[in-house]
């Protein structure tokens, strides 16, 4: 007897129903492979949200977490360990950071830099005590703690959530004129994604970020960049700001830091923004224990070692090529860049979670958001034949 309706049912009826899942429990992982509690494969197209940017269970990473774990797993910031600075001095060598706060969630890393922003206005720029502002992006998505949904505008993330801070003045995405009109002399920050994964991959106009960039340095304004999906080789660049040929200030890393592992997020700053901090003014018990910075060490090797951001950018063009040759007339658009792929369906098509669930009956897991988008971002250590493969089977399920 089959124990998925038991699994299913146990779920729905203890667990609380912030998320939807496709229904289907997986319990095994390899590479761009997953598998069910029944034995089915599947090809995994969202590699948790990018986290798994390096493939399920990658054997040099999954090494590293256990030598570690059999010596030291946390100490808490109040002691050193042996493993943070060498998290520092490899990430800083990679990225050209100066500076490097190390968190654990996404959410968190971009809840330090706003506080760490703010702080910096205040110390440095001179704002006026209580009027800093940070402007931040329509369709932005930052994570779900209570500060970061207060600037949402999606209804369904900051609905009866209330009241919120003040502080935040929204601006179209990919508008620089909006931007500019929008900054004041109490402007500490610009905070924004390379390209909005939540909203649909939706990737700004050429030169856009070229024009933030220059806005934020004449006006002394923070740009942080939001890389925490985009960043680590999704996008066919180690980071999507590279695209531009341009620096952020401050850069979020998160998800793929840790391969999947274990969850390791950091603020890295290109400027004197995280040298306002003080002992005792930010902190967390388990950012930068030696368990994370020995993951996330092994996690940045492999991605650069075994040439998985060049293969994103390969695969990525090969993937979007397959899917731009579909026909059939339900597919309104294709966008992406390396391997942060989206297929927008005509709202006539009838949603995309109906198809979401016809391609795991034929062995891909995808994710649909916003109603009519499915996002597709399978490990970077996808293959040209499991991208045709892949490719086929949205053809066969999109194609009509």
């Amino acid at each position: 007897m089959s124990v998925l309706p038991g699994l299913i049912r146990t779920e729905q009826e203890l667990g609380a129903q912030n998320y939807k899942p496709l229904d289907v429990v997986l319990t095994r992982g390899q590479g761009v492979w997953v598998w069910d509690v029944e034995g089915r494969r599947y090809l995994d197209c969202l590699s948790a949200y990018s986290a798994v940017n390096q493939g399920h269970c990658h054997p040099r990473i999954l090494a590293a977490m256990v030598e570690q774990a059999g010596r030291l797993t946390l100490t808490s910031r109040a002691f050193r360990n042996d493993q943070l600075a060498l998290f520092y001095e490899e990430i800083a060598a990679l990225t050209g950071a100066h500076k490097v706060l190390p968190m654990n969630s996404g959410a968190e890393a971009v809840e330090t830099a706003l506080k760490c922003v703010r702080k910096w206005g205040y110390a440095v720029k001179g704002v006026p005590e209580g009027r800093a502002e940070i402007i931040v992006c329509d369709g932005n998505f930052h994570g779900r703690t209570l500060g970061i949904v207060g600037f949402s505008t999606d209804p369904e993330a900051r609905g009866q959530f209330g009241p919120f801070a003040p502080g935040f003045p929204v601006v179209p995405f990919g508008d620089a004129a909006a931007l500019e009109a929008a900054i004041t002399p109490h402007t500490v920050a610009v905070l924004a994604e390379p390209i909005q994964g939540e909203a649909g991959v939706i990737i700004p106009p050429a030169g856009y970020f070229r024009r933030v960039r220059e806005l934020c340095t004449r006006h002394d304004v923070v740009l942080v960049l939001d890389e925490i999906q985009t960043g680590l080789g999704r996008t066919g660049r180690l980071l999507a700001e590279e695209h531009e040929g341009i620096e952020a200030d401050v850069t979020l890393v998160g998800k793929a830091l840790s391969g999947g592992f274990y969850p390791v997020s950091a603020v890295l700053s290109n400027s004197d923004v995280l040298g306002v901090l003080r002992p005792g003014q930010h902190g967390s018990t388990f950012g930068g224990n030696p368990l994370a910075c020995a993951v996330a060490r092994m996690a940045l090797r492999v991605l650069m070692e075994e040439g998985m951001v060049g293969n994103a950018a390969a695969q990525g063009a090969h993937f979007r090529a397959g899917l731009e040759g579909i026909g059939g007339g339900l597919i309104r658009a294709v966008r992406g860049r390396g391997l942060m792929l989206a297929v927008e369906l005509h709202p006539e098509a009838g949603g995309a979670r109906r198809y979401c669930e016809a391609l795991r009956e034929r062995g891909i897991l995808a994710k649909d958001t916003h109603d009519h988008t499915i996002r597709i971002a399978p490990p970077l250590v996808i293959t040209r034949g499991e991208v045709e493969w892949a490719v086929e089977q949205f053809e066969a399920v999109l194609g009509h």
